[in-house]
């Protein structure tokens, strides 16, 4: 950000709680204009609550929250006309077409003369064929991308996306992709939640989000290179009987599931190769492939989440 740049989203000390659970904690969080900021994590991280701030509908019992400087408490037709809002059950109207359906949020927001606008995002989002057809029979990849149209009718400087691409179809998700990218380089700043993380990979930043704090905040890259350790790929016979043989040796602080092949977090690859070796050898487990790759979002995120719960345990 510029030396006096307005963030488009600034949060300090933001705290919510529903009952005795706290869902967001203490949370800082500074995103610029023109950035794609992906908030990761598992259910109950607090990433949903954390987008609800952001664009007013929660208020936080504790903290501040602005989007370009507007404090959302303060100045909500303001932030109705320039943050939109997709969220988890975005509510299209089934026995409405595309079309329609469009317009009734046009005319929500007192969008004059959305007609130019509806065609230009009917083009955008690739549903112009469809226009005619009723929301009800549409498949989940264009029903996401329906909501996407209604959420940039009013044309938003900030969109806000919580879990835009959950449950959809591989295809349906890389051309959601495409089109939030086409966003970006209209400048228009996205902050949006995925439990993901090979989504998060193309974001600008990310934030790893566990137990209503941030964890970490940075580029993905810089998050992979943070991690200590070096990540040992496992292919073997029987993945599940080899996890729970190398879990029996003590010696790996966590075996982790990909797939078709396990990853261990270690520090001397040779030692940890070789115990490796014997330990399902010993299980009668054959390995085919034994070798360091690169830390992925994933591995680095579980590598954190390990180091918080360690800190906890030793207080």
């Amino acid at each position: 950000m510029t030396a006096g740049a307005i963030p488009a989203i600034e949060m300090q000390g933001i705290s919510k709680s529903y009952g005795h659970v706290r869902a967001v904690n203490g949370l800082d969080l500074s995103i610029d204009e023109g950035e794609l900021f992906a908030l990761v994590g598992p259910d109950g991280a607090g990433k949903t609550t954390t987008i609800r701030i952001a664009c007013g509908i929660l208020k936080p019992e504790e903290g501040r929250a602005a989007v370009f400087g507007h404090d959302l408490s303060r100045d909500p037709a303001w932030i109705k006309a320039n943050v939109g809002y997709f969220s988890q059950r975005f509510t299209l109207y089934g026995d409405l077409t595309i079309d329609e359906n469009i317009e009734f949020f046009a005319r929500i927001h007192g969008v004059q003369g959305f007609r130019e606008r509806r065609e230009r995002l009917l083009s955008f989002t690739r549903l112009e064929p469809f226009r005619r057809r009723l929301a009800d029979r549409l498949s989940g990849g264009m029903k996401q991308k329906l909501a996407l149209a209604c959420t940039l009718i009013h044309a938003p400087r900030v969109v806000l996306l919580d879990e835009p691409t959950t449950g959809v179809d591989p295809v349906s998700r890389r051309e959601f992709w495409l089109i939030l990218s086409e966003l970006l380089h209209q400048g228009i700043t996205i902050l949006m939640s995925t439990p993901y993380l090979d989504e998060a990979e193309r974001a600008t930043r990310v934030g790893l989000m566990h137990e209503g704090r941030l964890l970490a905040v940075d580029r993905p890259a810089r998050i992979r290179e943070s991690m200590r350790g070096l990540v040992l790929e496992i292919v073997c016979s029987d993945t599940r009987r080899a996890r729970g043989a190398l879990r029996l040796t003590g010696a790996f602080g966590d075996v982790q599931l990909f797939g078709d092949r396990l990853n261990v977090v270690v520090e001397d690859a040779p030692a940890a190769e070789a115990l490796v070796r014997d330990a399902l050898g010993q299980a009668g487990i054959d390995v085919s492939s034994l070798r360091v790759i690169p830390s992925s979002l994933e591995n680095a995120f579980i590598s954190l989440v390990r180091g918080e719960r360690g800190r906890h345990d030793e207080n």
